[in-house]
């Protein structure tokens, strides 16, 4: 992506988060779910799925504020690590439960599949808006 800083902290309307805060809770998403992908593989099964508050994160961390290199480095060394675990994770691991909030059981293979599915449909909202 290539972007201006100005063009990356622009903001739609208040309630909105600008390009630079979407990095910022792809970075967190990132974070929650690397704990997410090793902690199932350790603690009880079924694995309780823990949600997270992402506009509170987002203002927390001040992702608005910061260097975008920084953010950048972040988010690519948090995906290379979730990549390197994806590729060495066992058929059995994947079928590890997973309990959501709402009382749904999935599978690990769900979750690494919806965190991709999450991550491609916030990159392609950053294409679109260039």
């Amino acid at each position: 992506m290539h972007a201006s800083e100005e063009e990356l902290s622009l903001k739609a309307s208040a309630d909105k988060w600008s390009k630079r805060e979407i990095l910022g809770h792809l970075i967190d998403s990132a974070v929650h779910n690397l704990v997410r992908f090793t902690e199932c593989r350790y603690q009880a099964q079924p694995y309780k799925h823990r949600i997270y508050d992402q506009n509170e994160l987002v203002t927390i961390n001040d992702y608005q504020n910061q260097e975008t290199e920084d953010l950048l480095v972040l988010w690519l060394s948090l995906n290379k690590r979730i990549a390197a675990l994806i590729a060495i994770v066992s058929e059995k691991d994947l079928q590890i439960p997973i309990v959501f909030s709402d009382g749904t059981i999935q599978d690990l293979r769900f979750l690494m599949t919806d965190y991709a599915d999450h991550l491609e449909h916030h990159i392609r909202s950053l294409e679109r808006s260039r």
